[in-house]
């Protein structure tokens, strides 16, 4: 089954302040989890039950998994060092 895919105002706007290869990289990763939205390498965030992230070279895509609704809702995107 395919999920849907949306993006949080929030991680828009810091999507909108990536450069551009780095957009370019980080929507198309968020876009697969329509696919497949456990890929491997991800990671369940601590202390939040419906939170994964991706790393996306030095980005990182963070997104909620609602099965029940097939949606995933990327909340932040942004430099790994800065999006926690």
């Amino acid at each position: 089954m395919k999920y849907t895919v949306r993006i949080d105002r929030h991680a828009e706007r810091q999507v909108r302040n990536l450069p551009p290869s780095a957009r370019e990289r980080a929507l198309r990763a968020a876009y697969a989890l329509a696919d497949d939205p456990r890929p491997p390498g991800v990671r369940k965030m601590r202390g939040a039950d419906l939170r994964y992230r991706i790393r996306v070279g030095d980005y990182r895509v963070i997104y909620e998994i609602h099965d029940n609704v097939l949606l995933v809702l990327v909340v932040e995107v942004g430099n790994r060092r800065e999006v926690y």
